[in-house]
């Protein structure tokens, strides 16, 4: 089974995930605070994540 991709547009303080359920075809839009992130991931099996790279990458980078 291929896994789901899951797309992470990175900001300082919030996270915007989407991604389509595979069962469905539904598509997903969540905003996550930082502290939200972590759990999203731990409660879904295994994704590929792919990242926007931009401004706030470097920001991250030095968390």
């Amino acid at each position: 089974m291929e896994p789901t991709t899951i797309a992470i547009d990175l900001a300082k303080r919030v996270f915007q995930i989407h991604y389509v359920e595979p069962e469905t075809g539904a598509i997903h839009s969540k905003a996550l605070k930082r502290a939200q992130l972590v759990p999203f991931f731990v409660n879904r099996p295994a994704s590929r994540v792919v990242m926007e790279a931009c401004g706030s990458a470097h920001h991250w980078a030095r968390s």
